[in-house]
């Protein structure tokens, strides 16, 4: 078959210029598009639609109702505005179509007169009212359709519009149609194996296609953007199998002895017992340790669910073996309370040695981060080079040249969306002196939806603790608007009267770390002298030195401080039992994973705790309960973070899940994380099995090179140079 009667492919398309289109030339309209991003046929064609017009559900004029919405398809008659500065601005127009006349009126919306041009067919919905006797829509939406003698279609294709660039939705529709049947001769190259479009009843490339652009039926539409939508998570999860089997295939791990004496002892000398989840996690833990590929794991926890304890575990596993291990987490505060936490948890635990006349030593555990110096620093750095420091917790510090390990055997990384691929490989390459790579345990206290998990962190296996420890009581929230903070106050001086300490958590100000420390002292000022006169209130933010920092949570640890106002600081890892009271103050301000991560710092002892969640108000009762935040209200209604994660994904969108360690995975056009579930676990099925069957897409060369196509440089980097 020659070149030129091939199957078209996406990189075909993109190597023709959109100039070359006659519906859009090499003048003005081929830049009006280019602001669109859109340069090439690929791009052309892969800017779907954003809606579809059903026009065999439009009315016609003389039959509105007044008081209903309705979809009219009218042509434009008129249009006019009045002379500005007479009061709030104001465009009138009058579409009409062969049964009537219609007034569209738009306020504040001056760009409508040169949208509108007369002659132009417009489709409009909005609720008919009445005014002065004429019916007439105010503010619909708008969308225009094209010439009124355009051939007419049963679903009409709407495109993506902006109020800077003239592009309206019917010259993105002849460009479309004038690439598709440049296409249809050819035909369009379909990469995915016939095998997974059957498995999976997939259209075919070219009738998804045609059908997302121009489809008869909305059936077709579905059928079209289901297989499209696909397409788009297939090269996510093919980028992040092939780097899971990538790892797994190059590296060579250590292979640990997961039932030595140490991890023995340690588990036995603890004061409760495990729950289910922490020892079923456990068993996916040691099975890894003990295999000669490393590790690669993500541990999934709910706020308390006993995470340190599963990776002190998995850390004590390296130090049994003879090797070392190391903690890194993002904030010095983290680090210092892991450090304090994991000394507590490992005191008179003791390993062989033949250094010492007793044949043993404990365990030894040492903290590095910018603000260890001096001496000290020295004498770490020096334990780690000779392998007399078993566990060093650091922040980004550990990856800092100078840092050498004597054998380095597990990787622990807590909060790993706060660091990149590059900062948790650099921490792996410390440990490949010898050619073996550590085992890698990641952790997230901010529970993911599983298809985000699959995308977000799909390169690693999952694990996950959903069960709490016994004897974490519940925590109450309670939502206090305004007028109520007096009832918050009170509880605080009750809890404080019976012996317990309360957090108070100042606004998230996002714009300004200044801003909300300076916020962060006027609070502290305001209670000491107010509500909370004559208890002993502390300040703790991120502006402080480390010896501050570390000075304010040892007094308030040990009980020589009652309140403490801090920043979000203390989001995660702050761990004082005896702290019963959370008040998060301007709470409307924060996310849902947030909100419930500062509630975890409180409900970690024996005691009853309560986290209020409080929020100004303004206005009659009615306002006040119309306003209540439904961030604020999930909190107030459930504990449980992995509900309360699919909730902010309901919410907010998967776009707030991508961080800058995922460029280019929250690109998806037509396919969504919340409503494509099913779809994210096809793809993924589809991926293990192209990518087991040919490892480096050698065979699916056309798939391979969609992905080049698709995945912008720094990606291909990540993918194919990892």
């Amino acid at each position: 078959m020659s070149e030129q009667s091939a199957p078209i492919t996406f990189r075909d398309l993109a190597d023709i210029d959109l100039a070359r289109l006659k519906a859009v030339g090499a003048g003005k309209r081929r830049e009006n598009f280019g602001k669109f991003g859109i340069e090439n046929l690929a791009d052309l064609l892969t800017h779907y639609p954003r809606r579809w017009i059903d026009r065999t559900r439009e009315a016609r004029i003389e039959d509105l109702v007044e008081g209903l919405d309705a979809l009219v398809v009218a042509e434009v008659r008129a249009v006019s505005s009045p002379p500005r500065g007479r009061g709030p601005s104001r465009v009138t127009a009058t579409i009409g179509d062969d049964t009537g006349r219609l007034t569209v009126v738009f306020f504040n919306q001056p760009w409508r007169e040169r949208q509108l041009a007369p002659g132009s067919l417009v489709a409009v919905h909005g609720k008919v009212t009445a005014f002065r006797g004429q019916r007439q829509m105010a503010n619909p939406t708008v969308d225009v359709l094209g010439d009124p003698g355009e051939r007419p279609r049963p679903i009409v294709s709407v495109y993506p519009q902006s109020e800077k660039v003239d592009l309206p939705s019917w010259v993105v529709r002849r460009a479309v149609d004038e690439a598709l049947s440049r296409c249809r001769a050819r035909g369009l190259d379909d990469p995915v194996p016939a095998s997974i479009l059957e498995r999976f009843t997939l259209a075919s490339r070219q009738d998804a296609l045609f059908g997302i652009h121009l489809p008869d039926t909305f059936a077709v539409k579905e059928a079209a953007r289901r297989r499209l939508a696909f397409d788009e998570l297939l090269r996510v999860q093919l980028v992040l199998v092939m780097r899971k089997r990538a790892m797994e295939r190059d590296s060579v791990g250590i292979v640990h002895r997961v039932d030595g004496p140490l991890v023995r002892r340690f588990l036995a000398d603890l004061p409760y017992r495990l729950t289910g989840a922490q020892e079923r996690v456990i068993r996916e833990i040691e099975r890894d340790l003990a295999d000669p590929r490393p590790m690669h794991r993500l541990l999934q926890g709910d706020v308390g669910a006993g995470k340190t304890l599963v990776a002190v575990v998995a850390m004590l596993v390296g130090v049994d073996g003879g090797h070392q291990s190391a903690l890194m987490a993002p904030t010095e505060v983290l680090a210092e309370q892991h450090a304090s936490g994991i000394r507590r948890l490992l005191d008179g635990l003791r390993i062989p040695s033949d250094e010492n006349l007793f044949g043993e030593r404990e365990v030894r555990v040492e903290l590095l981060t910018n603000s260890v110096t001096g001496e000290k620093r020295r004498d770490v750095l020096a334990g780690l080079a000779d392998g007399s420091v078993d566990i060093v917790i650091g922040t980004h510090a550990l990856i800092q040249e100078g840092v050498e390990f004597a054998s380095l055997g597990v990787v622990v990384v807590d909060e790993q969306h706060r660091f990149g691929v590059e900062q948790r490989a650099a921490l792996r390459d410390k440990g490949q002196a010898d050619g073996r790579s550590p085992d890698v345990l990641v952790m997230t206290a901010t529970p993911i939806p599983r298809t985000a998990a699959m995308t977000v962190y799909g390169d690693l296996d999952v694990s996950i603790l959903d069960e709490k420890p016994p004897g974490r009581t519940p925590i109450v929230t309670r939502h206090a608007r305004g007028v109520e903070a007096n009832d918050v106050w009170a509880d605080v001086r009750d809890q404080v009267s019976r012996g317990r300490q309360a957090y108070v958590v100042c606004p998230l100000i996002e714009e300004s770390e200044k801003l909300e420390v300076a916020s962060a002292e006027e609070t502290r000022i305001r209670l000491e002298t107010g509500e909370l006169a004559g208890l002993r209130v502390g300040l703790l933010h991120g502006r402080m030195s480390s010896a501050e920092k570390e000075a304010v949570m040892d007094s308030f640890r040990t009980g020589r401080l009652d309140v403490l106002v801090a920043t979000t600081v203390i989001e995660v890892g702050v761990d004082v039992p005896n702290a019963t009271a959370m008040v998060i103050l301007d709470a409307d301000r924060f996310g849902i994973a947030q909100l419930h991560q500062l509630r975890g710092r409180v409900g970690r002892g024996s005691h009853e705790s309560t986290c209020w969640l409080v929020t100004s108000a303004a206005g009659d009762e009615s306002t006040l309960v119309a306003e209540v935040s439904p961030r604020v209200e999930a909190l107030v209604e459930s504990d449980d973070g992995f509900h309360l994660a699919e909730v902010d994904l309901e919410l907010r969108g998967e776009g707030t899940l991508m961080n800058k360690e995922q460029k280019g995975r929250s690109d998806l056009k037509l396919a969504s994380l919340r409503r494509d579930r099913e779809l994210v676990a096809m793809a993924r099925e589809a991926a293990f099995a192209v990518v087991d069957d040919d490892p480096t897409l050698a065979s699916h060369a056309a798939l391979r090179d969609e992905l080049e196509l698709f995945l912008r440089p720094e990606d291909e980097e990540f993918l194919f140079k990892s």
